[in-house]
């Protein structure tokens, strides 16, 4: 019973800290011109692939860099580093998310003038990243057609903190049975107006559309940043 309020207090003053350090870091990428880009997900739905067919196929036209995070191994940022893009680890041993101070800390030596874009990959977790604000402009949460459609209405939260939903491994929908109507529904009953992305990293169905939404927004927010 006494432990309950210092634990709270506690959880407090952590998010707190967090919050001031991602507003130094939002700051910092707004000046250096860069956007971020963070993606979501439980473990398994396909945010490595994504991420490694992005930056394979950003990098041919533009300055992308990736950061990766994971409890244990750098195996992810092992296989994205085959896209040619500089890529950090950022182990969390028992954390299960990123915070802005590990973030703050991986990009030690990184130019970040010298990027049009950086993608942080979180933990694969639904629940604690929600809490946890990285400084980022955009906050994606990827949902694979094998996990069924009622991700949203299991993990409300999330939903509610992102900025686009993405739906992925499509070239799987018809095996699995997947309904997009009802994942759609079940998207904007929590967050109404969501935009949602669908692509296969496999076959890079819808990627050119997820491509071009990206540097629909880089150029949004660039030309918000101009004096």
């Amino acid at each position: 019973m006494t432990q309950e309020p210092r634990m709270v207090l506690v959880r407090q003053n952590i998010l707190k800290q967090n919050d001031v350090t991602a507003r130094q870091l939002r700051e910092r990428f707004r000046e250096a011109g860069v956007f971020v880009v963070s993606l979501v997900s439980s473990p398994g739905a396909g945010k490595t692939a994504l991420l490694e067919r992005t930056l394979t196929r950003l990098g041919g036209t533009h300055s992308v860099a990736a950061l990766v995070g994971d409890l244990a191994t750098d195996n992810d940022a092992v296989r994205l580093a085959r896209s040619n893009a500089p890529v950090r680890q950022i182990t969390t041993g028992t954390t299960c998310h990123l915070e802005a101070a590990m973030v703050e800390t991986a990009l030690a030596g990184w130019d970040l003038g010298r990027l049009d874009y950086l993608f942080i990959e979180n933990v694969g977790n639904l629940v604690c990243p929600a809490s946890y604000d990285l400084g980022e402009n955009l906050r994606l949460v990827i949902l694979s057609v094998t996990e069924g459609e009622d991700k949203p209405l299991k993990y409300p939260t999330i939903f509610n903190s992102a900025d686009v939903a993405v739906v992925t491994k499509i070239d799987l929908a018809a095996a699995v049975e997947f309904d997009y109507h009802a994942a759609e529904r079940n998207v904007h009953a929590v967050r109404p107006g969501m935009p949602i992305l669908s692509v296969s990293s496999k076959t890079d169905a819808g990627m050119d559309d997820y491509l071009e939404f990206l540097a629909a927004r880089l150029a949004e927010a660039r030309m918000a940043a101009r004096p």
